[in-house]
């Protein structure tokens, strides 16, 4: 017997989704050195269970985009791109590259291989996201 999941509680696991991504974000900035503040909410995005886009401000006043979900948590300069959707499209051209530099190193390890591979994979969908205008109509709101 299956049961229906009540629109509290289907709201509730997307909520603590969204808190273990930016809890994810976070600590991935940190384990890079840099030190977060704050979020900045209005400009992050996010689509759960697939990818979330943070804003991120650090205590020395510097913004980052930071991207996690299920998919690799990767960061870039705020000024890479001006909102959460050309920040997608960053991180996907971004895959792209690294998967090629990957490949075009020759040594193919099947750990580099997977990783390679998963990169291509990630960055079509980031891209597939990015072109789909009903995803971004909120950002055109705020």
């Amino acid at each position: 017997m299956s049961e229906q999941l009540t629109s509290q509680q289907i709201e509730q696991a997307r909520a603590e989704w969204v808190r273990a991504q930016f809890q994810k974000a976070n600590e991935y900035l940190a384990s890079k050195g840099i030190v977060p503040d704050n979020v900045a909410a209005s400009e992050s995005r996010y689509l759960p269970p697939y990818m979330a886009v943070w804003k991120l401000n650090t205590k020395d006043k510097q913004s980052y985009w930071v991207i996690s979900g299920d998919l690799p948590t990767d960061h870039m300069a705020f000024a890479a791109a001006p909102n959460a959707r050309d920040a997608v499209r960053a991180f996907s051209m971004h895959w792209q590259l690294k998967a090629q530099q990957i490949i075009d190193s020759g040594i193919m390890d099947k750990t580099q291989q997977d990783f390679a591979n998963l990169l291509i994979n990630r960055a079509h969908s980031l891209y597939d996201m990015f072109s789909q205008d009903q995803l971004w109509q909120a950002e055109a709101v705020s």
